[in-house]
């Protein structure tokens, strides 16, 4: 008998049990690799470009096709450890991975999201940061910027003003990434303060900055994204838990409302990879005592769970041609919220939006062809781990070789440096701000 159960146990895929501790390099490494053979069916491991000190830029993947892009199956993704010194959102996700891992076939709402969903999920974007801490700190380290002094959150391309910095191999690497998964909904996992931020990190008065935001076209769903994320997390809620620090009401909080920021990460996956993006404030102090991160679990874990389930809002499906064909590079958009580089349709002809429930129209396009409206009902009470499906037949006849050429991604510039100074979005208010060097540190 106790053969049997030796054989069985040897039988039964097991990763030793992640305790909770800072885990550098190796370590997570060991984890991951341990992970992705152990449980091979729902999980491929793979590195998406390497960090100026050659460190691999790790992703988890888990779903149930974990090595392929599956219509109709929306692409997730958390990164955290953007800032080398914030530390606490990349032992949430090496935890978010064993839990999901390890509840799959058990936890019926674990079971449906991996079933329907395909999850990225990237511990640490800055790994030689993070390997630079020395002494770990609640404020600012040297461990913050990568190895060539670089703030990574202030690396990408930026939609309001030029932002001629050096591009780094790890902000590289995830630009490149985006071009290679259609990600429908992200999150960026920070510390030194608690708040669900949402974009416009950087603003123009065409989106509001004049009055102290800065707003996008999809303002509902981001607002309703963030409190989604802060509502689950009591600390955060409470949005005053901060000694010192900005009182954010319900937890969330517009990001130019808090501080202006150039060359975010958050505003360059809207703008340029269609993925609704918000930074997750997750801790007042940056890198906290090992102790302390199962109370950080406790307060995260649902919140990580239900947010990733929001990927699953609104409306998705494929545009098609007369003959059944589906259609890549078709801009397909509600109408009356245009987006400044137009959402188009992937190689698929797939397309993925976001929506609150309520009644749109869809404004489909392809170049030199009139728009083809159609509407859509978003109901109250969507479907479980599905969006609202509408595959859409676009009245074209001829040619479609054109489609490609004549439509080209954005241009990696100021787009909303030549809109009018006026947004029908914002409302009047009082214009106050005051940023000091302390809360700019702290995103």
């Amino acid at each position: 008998m106790d053969f049997a159960l030796l054989w069985l146990g040897l039988l039964l895929p097991l990763v030793a049990a992640l305790d909770f501790r800072y885990h550098h390099q190796e370590e997570m490494e060991a984890f991951l690799k341990d992970v992705a053979q152990n449980y091979s069916s729902i999980t491929h491991l793979h590195s998406i470009g390497k960090s100026v000190k050659g460190r691999h830029l790790w992703v988890l993947v888990v779903g149930r096709s974990p090595k392929e892009h599956r219509i109709g199956i929306p692409e997730f993704k958390y990164v955290a450890n953007m800032h080398g010194d914030e530390t606490v959102g990349r032992e949430l996700l090496l935890h978010l991975i064993d839990y999901l891992v390890t509840n799959d076939g058990k936890d019926p709402e674990i079971t449906n999201l991996i079933n329907s969903t395909r999850i990225h999920i990237m511990p640490t974007m800055n790994p030689d940061g993070f390997e630079a801490v020395r002494k770990p700190d609640c404020f600012y380290t040297n461990g913050r910027e990568n190895n060539n002094f670089y703030d990574l959150n202030r690396n990408f391309p930026d939609a309001f003003e030029f932002n001629n910095v050096s591009r780094q191999p790890e902000t590289v690497a995830i630009m490149e990434w985006l071009k290679t998964e259609t990600f429908v909904l992200s999150a960026n996992l920070h510390g030194g303060a608690l708040v669900a931020s949402y974009p416009f990190d950087n603003g123009v008065p065409a989106t509001g900055s004049s009055h102290s935001r800065s707003l996008t076209p999809d303002d509902d769903v981001f607002e309703y994204l963030a409190n989604t994320y802060a509502s689950r997390n009591l600390n955060m809620k409470k949005g005053d838990q901060c000694k010192n620090k900005m009182n954010f009401p319900n937890g969330v909080t517009n990001g130019y409302s808090w501080y202006p920021l150039k060359g975010g990460m958050q505003d360059y996956n809207y703008i340029w990879a269609q993925c609704f993006e918000i930074t997750l404030e997750l801790s007042c102090c940056k890198y906290p005592r090992e102790e302390k991160l199962p109370l950080f679990w406790d307060s995260n874990k649902a919140s990580l769970i239900e947010y990733i389930k929001q990927v699953h809002l609104g409306v998705k499906g494929q545009v098609f041609d007369y003959k059944g064909n589906p259609l890549p590079n078709v801009i397909v958009e509600v109408q009356d919220r245009r987006h400044i580089c137009p959402y188009k349709t992937n190689k698929f002809g797939e397309y993925y939006l976001l929506l609150l429930p309520g009644s749109y129209t869809l404004n489909v396009t392809v170049p030199g062809h009139e728009p083809h409206l159609t509407k859509v009902i978003i109901p109250k009470k969507s479907q479980d781990f599905s969006a609202l499906k509408k595959d859409i037949l676009f009245p074209l006849r001829g040619k479609l070789d054109s489609i490609l050429v004549s439509n080209p991604p954005c241009p990696m510039i100021p787009l909303y440096s030549t809109l009018p100074s006026h947004s029908a979005a914002t409302k009047p208010g009082l214009f106050l701000f005051l940023v000091t060097l302390f809360h700019i540190l702290l995103k």
